[in-house]
């Protein structure tokens, strides 16, 4: 296993994609080992790990994405939260976040959030006299926001991973999301003051009650699919096939920015990006394979048994686990390839287990803006035209206010745990 291990760790150090590095991993550890029966299973296992049912989501909630932003419900969400919070000191910046706060609930991908919003919020918020290097901090910051308010691409993966109900799990992203949403908020309020951010005019009641009338079809996508999923009316993957209908029909009849010839390349696009997360899903599955053959669920198990009975210290040890992990690896591969090895331990523990995918999602997403690794940083750093050395200066105090917030629900469990009980 320590070959196997090494392997893993020369391949990501060298930049080949994480998705590469598991499969070669996993051969690896097939040829020290010489277990020929191991590899003869290799490919059924590849094709049962994208098997299940709860993963369909992924790609029908990517589509709604692709539909929205072609559709014209994207720009009627920001010009929404620009003509309500834009008069304030430093109101750019709260649009910033607001409206990626609404757009978590469409797109469900803080990587993809990041490069969108990156496009449209930091040349605007540059021309209205912030540097270029704090509006992609507070871009990138605010995308965050994506896998933790539902429909979220982490919480199905965990839920196929652990077990849980895809359900619960939106729901209980519902009330940290906006925690941490009116953090940044605060965040912004202080900065404001303290560096005389810019403040746009206040519109006109006639421009911000248009401005709601427009946004009333762009809201009830995310909306329906809250209720549906709430209500029991439909199933997580059903809410994602809907939310791909009224996308289509808001934005071809309604809004009419939704043209016919974009479609090929919305479908495209979809597929492109499903392709990227089935492979790494399916190579993940390839190395939980060879975990499990050598048992490292029950040994680290037993190794945090030995440390400690205590469940606020097991969490505390958790988070500085997966902080860590997140500086070096991708987040969804993290999700993949932990959960199966943290389950048992957090059931050992008593600790539940929707509490805990929040946990280790909100963990992951900080990750993504973490040095050296962090994905989100980097696209940031691309869309944004910044340099990466400013943009991690500027982007320490979002991380400071995101690390508060992920204590605060590790150790207040019911401000996650809320909202699924209403419902349960």
């Amino acid at each position: 296993m320590a070959i196997t291990m090494s392997s893993f760790a020369l391949l990501l150090m060298i930049g080949v994609p994480i998705s590469i590095v598991l499969g070669l991993a996993s051969v690896v550890y097939v040829a020290v080992s010489g277990d020929l029966a191991l590899l003869e299973t290799m490919p059924q296992r590849l094709y049962s790990g994208i098997e299940t049912h709860g993963l369909l989501a992924i790609p029908l909630f990517m589509l709604a994405g692709e539909l929205m932003n072609l559709g014209g419900i994207t720009s009627r969400l920001i010009q929404f939260s620009q003509t309500l919070f834009g008069h304030f000191k430093g109101g750019l910046a709260y649009v910033n976040i607001i409206a990626n706060m609404f757009l978590s609930s469409i797109l469900g991908s803080s990587l993809a959030q990041t490069a969108m919003m990156s496009r449209v919020m930091v040349p605007a918020m540059q021309k209205e006299g912030y540097t270029k290097e704090f509006s992609a901090a507070t871009t990138a910051a605010a995308a965050m926001l994506g896998p933790i308010i539902p429909p979220s691409m982490l919480f199905i993966l965990y839920s196929v991973g652990a077990g849980t109900s895809v359900s619960k799990m939106f729901l209980a992203g519902i009330l940290p999301g906006i925690i941490l949403t009116i953090g940044f908020s605060l965040l912004i309020a202080y900065l404001g003051y303290k560096n005389n951010f810019p403040k746009s005019e206040k519109r006109p009641v006639k421009e911000m009650w248009s401005a709601t009338i427009q946004v009333i079809p762009a809201l009830l996508v995310p909306a329906i699919i809250i209720l549906g999923i709430t209500l029991g009316i439909f199933t997580a993957t059903e809410s994602a096939a809907i939310a791909c209908a009224l996308a289509f029909v808001v934005g071809i009849l309604l809004y009419r920015e939704l043209k016919w010839a974009d479609i090929p390349t919305v479908f495209l696009n979809t597929a492109r990006s499903t392709a990227t997360v089935t492979l790494l899903l399916a190579m993940a599955n390839l190395f939980g394979l060879v975990l499990t053959f050598e048992r490292v669920p029950q040994v680290l198990a037993a190794w945090m048994g030995s440390i400690t009975e205590n469940p606020l210290i097991f969490l505390l040890i958790l988070n500085i686990f997966l902080l860590l992990v997140g500086m070096i690896m991708d987040g969804i591969a993290s999700i993949v390839i932990l959960v199966p090895i943290l389950v048992p331990i957090a059931k050992l523990f008593e600790i539940d287990l929707v509490h805990l995918g929040v946990i280790i999602c909100i963990n992951t997403v900080i990750g993504s803006l973490t040095p050296p690794v962090g994905a989100g940083l980097f696209v940031a750093s691309s869309v944004g035209e910044v340099k990466l050395e400013p943009l991690i200066r500027q982007i320490w105090p979002f991380l400071g206010v995101s690390v508060v917030v992920l204590f605060i629900l590790t150790y207040l469990p019911t401000l996650v745990l809320w909202i699924p009980s209403l419902f349960s």
